[in-house]
């Protein structure tokens, strides 16, 4: 009997979508990306708004921001291997699922200490519902309608990060039914409920043979490390500098001990752990983690600081405040394909590239707003535009061009920690970024200045640090392979 040519497909696989139950599934979990994202950049807009209704401090805006990055990257840590465990459409449907209820308590949050409390459980309902996504393309769509589905991914990410501060904008303005900031998290609730609907009736189960099972004490190590790092960090000033939060700054490094210690036991027995610590043995993977944490570090205060900066120093409303950042995402769009699509060619040069351009964007910006300047539209879009030119060159092929120097085994894993890496820049960027704008705002009111002339203050001593993140980060790219790996079908 002549043997089969046919590919082998895993038992736990589903056959191919077609036609309608293939549109719904991707619109689905597109969807639910956009949401995801969304909610990462929406709120920073909103949070002029937010510190005035709910009498939120500093420390409370910071974690609004940072304790949902830092929910998302705790999630994507073990959520991939949950879904291919126990079921990506199950773990996709409870994530989104939590997600929904979430927003639906940001927004009725009465207090900044609920909104916050909200936000966490927004990104581990986030954390979930990512990972499965890619997972569930491969599984569900036969080759041709995979590359076109991720190609619609990238597309929708690139719209969220545009849509972001504009809606946020628009939907604080507008003040629809009286819910003033409110409406940034409800708006999420019908689209979550046609999402589960629909999900529930078209997409198909599938699991990854033969799972490994879960690092949950490797997990809760590296989440509870990033906590003792963040909370002093982020609440420092609020408390005083008292000695019992250097002393939690300092717990961090025993428990980053404990986790390397458990994750080689974890190896050496067989094990899967969240991170193999031989990784860090490898020059690209390492140079991979320094630079991404101080690219997302500089980039993930940037725009909750500059939403402060232009509300409450310029007086520019909320929609105008979107309407100024929008060239920002503009810019990142029209070289995000660029970039994507030579990173196989010349991807650590583009990096390079695009960490030095938004260095400069970020000195450019300064000349702009320093003493006390009230610029104008054009004067704040010009860097701003260049910023996102740079963002569009770096940001989408960063992991890419990382992964091509780790060996093809460990490149899923290294993903993995690679995703979360940027989830916890982002996080650790708004706390120590933060502290630098409000201790430099506080200093600035003390000696009389109000206004635009202290945020005018407080946004020009962040810029140059930014920019110096990205420099450093540059230079950090040159470990990097020179190219990534061809794209595949």
């Amino acid at each position: 009997m002549p043997t089969s040519t046919r590919p082998h497909r895993d038992a736990t696989a589903p056959a191919p979508l077609s036609g309608r139950a293939a549109a719904a599934v991707l619109a689905v979990i597109l969807l639910a990306a956009f949401m995801e994202l969304l909610d990462a950049t929406i709120v920073s807009v909103a949070a002029a708004a937010i510190a005035a209704d709910l009498r939120a401090g500093e420390a409370a805006l910071q974690w609004i921001v940072a304790g949902y990055t830092l929910a998302v990257g705790a999630g994507l840590i073990t959520g991939g291997r949950i879904g291919d465990q126990f079921g990506r459409r199950r773990v996709f449907l409870l994530g989104l699922a939590a997600f929904l209820l979430a927003s639906a308590g940001c927004g009725l949050a009465p207090d900044p200490g609920a909104l916050v409390g909200m936000r966490v459980a927004q990104g581990l309902g986030g954390g979930l519902m990512i990972p499965q996504v890619f997972g569930i393309i491969r599984a569900s769509f036969e080759p041709g309608a995979r590359a076109r589905a991720l190609g619609a991914y990238g597309a929708v990410l690139g719209l969220a990060s545009v849509a972001g501060p504009l809606l946020g904008g628009v939907l604080v303005e507008a003040d629809l039914l009286g819910l003033g900031w409110r409406a940034i998290f409800w708006v999420n609730v019908p689209i979550a409920v046609v999402g589960l609907i629909v999900g529930a009736r078209f997409m198909p189960e599938s699991r990854a043979p033969g799972g490994a099972r879960l690092d949950l004490p490797g997990a809760a190590l590296a989440a509870t490390a990033a906590v003792l790092l963040l909370l002093p960090l982020v609440q420092g000033r609020e408390w005083g500098w008292p000695w019992w939060g250097f002393a939690l700054l300092a717990l961090v490094v025993p428990v980053v001990a404990l986790f390397l210690a458990r994750e080689r036991r974890l190896v050496a027995a067989g094990g899967q752990p969240v991170l193999d610590p031989a990784l860090l043995r490898v020059r690209a993977f390492a140079g991979g983690l320094s630079a991404s944490l101080l690219f997302f570090g500089a980039l993930g205060s940037f725009f909750l600081l500059l939403s402060l900066y232009l509300q409450l120093g310029t007086a520019r409303t909320a929609l105008e405040t979107g309407l100024v950042i929008l060239p920002y995402a503009i810019g990142s769009i029209i070289t995000s394909g660029i970039g994507v699509q030579l990173a196989h060619r010349a991807g650590r040069a583009l990096l390079v590239s695009g960490a030095l351009v938004l260095a400069a964007s970020q000195l450019v910006l300064l000349l702009v707003v320093r003493d006390g300047a009230d610029p104008s539209y054009r004067a704040l879009a010009a860097p701003l535009f260049l910023g996102g030119l740079g963002l569009g060159l770096t940001a989408p092929s960063l992991i890419n061009v990382v992964l091509a120097g780790v060996p093809a085994k460990d490149a899923g894993a290294s993903g993995g920690v690679l995703t979360t890496v940027t989830q916890i820049g982002n996080a650790l960027g708004v706390a120590v970024l933060g502290i630098v704008f409000f201790a430099r705002l506080e200093d600035s009111m003390a000696g009389g200045a109000t206004g635009r002339i202290a945020y005018g203050d407080a946004l020009t001593a962040i810029l140059p640090w930014q920019a110096i993140c990205y420099i450093a980060a540059a230079a950090l790219m040159f470990l990097l392979p020179k190219r990534a790996n061809a794209p595949q079908a």
